[in-house]
């Protein structure tokens, strides 16, 4: 069996951001440039063990979601869900906003369905549908409920996290209704399909590399996945897979201390000429120069 390889890129617990008073498994909401001048190591590529959530109302830079690159802009709204990389770059200092972290099991109890968040694209871990514009009224909409949830956090009031949780799940249904991210009119069942098989790729993407597999676990046949698939992200199922072998290259590529053939090993390749092939083929870059390229950027921060 191929000998597991341990990521170290830096993983910031929620607990490590929370004011002295405030114990784990609570809520951190308040100005971005109040929480950016307080955790000013979060410049360098790092992970969280929390969802987390930016807008934007001043500011220029770049922020990367895994190994992606966005321009920051007033109104810009990002999400990121828990092990996703993650880092900034700002050009200039006054850059503000509102910051939201809360843990994983927020709604463990609150919600009957465990997957329900998994229902905004926005929140499924996917880089390019996690940033988003907010213009107009949907813009100061949301800032609104933002502020309401500042207000709460900072004030712990009796049961302020139940109320937390109601103006969250507000502020995804509204961020929701304001983006082209949706599924638009297909079925409710594709949609759940798509849902589906994106976290069994997300458990099984290094054991099992054909859409045949998956679409056997879910009872479907090859081509109606594939279908699903194109129709609601313009990839066909294979291609999931293989941007979710390439993103968890990249992850591991970011430590430096493991050598391409332990990465090659984690990700059930046959040995490393076949990883980096593979690697290549699809970035354009060998393992080898991907890292490098990081390694040069970090340098820079």
């Amino acid at each position: 069996m191929a000998k597991k390889v341990k990521n170290t890129i830096p993983v910031f617990d929620i607990q490590l951001l929370l004011p002295d008073n405030k114990t784990s498994g609570e809520v951190v909401a308040e100005p971005f440039g109040t929480y950016y001048k307080k955790h000013t190591k979060l410049h360098v590529a790092h992970r969280h063990s929390f969802f987390h959530l930016v807008i934007f109302t001043k500011g220029k830079g770049e922020h990367t979601i895994d190994f992606e690159k966005f321009k920051v802009a007033a109104g810009q709204m990002y999400f990121m869900k828990p092990g996703q990389v993650h880092s900034w770059n700002f050009t200039t200092g006054e850059v503000d906003g509102y910051v939201i972290n809360f843990p994983q099991d927020l709604f463990a109890r609150f919600l009957a369905d465990n997957h329900f968040l998994d229902s905004f694209p926005f929140l499924r871990g996917v880089a390019a549908d996690s940033v988003i514009q907010l213009e107009g009224d949907a813009l100061k909409e949301v800032i609104s409920i933002i502020k309401l949830i500042v207000k709460e956090v900072s004030n712990t009031k009796q049961q302020y996290n139940d109320i937390v949780r109601a103006y969250l799940l507000a502020l995804f249904v509204l961020v929701n209704r304001t983006t082209k991210i949706a599924a638009g009119n297909m079925p409710l069942q594709q949609q759940a399909i798509l849902k589906d098989y994106q976290h069994l790729v997300d458990g099984y993407f290094a054991e099992k590399r054909l859409p045949k597999d998956y679409a056997a676990m879910l009872h479907i046949t090859p081509n109606y996945l594939n279908a699903i698939c194109k129709q609601l992200t313009a990839k066909s199922a294979g291609q999931i897979i293989r941007d979710r072998i390439l993103l968890e290259a990249k992850r591991l590529l970011v430590n430096a201390k493991y050598s391409i053939t332990d990465i090659a090993m984690q990700l059930s390749f046959t040995d490393s000429p076949h990883f980096s092939r593979f690697f290549k083929q699809y970035t354009g870059l060998t393992p080898e120069a991907f890292r490098q390229n990081i390694a040069g950027v970090d340098k820079m921060k």
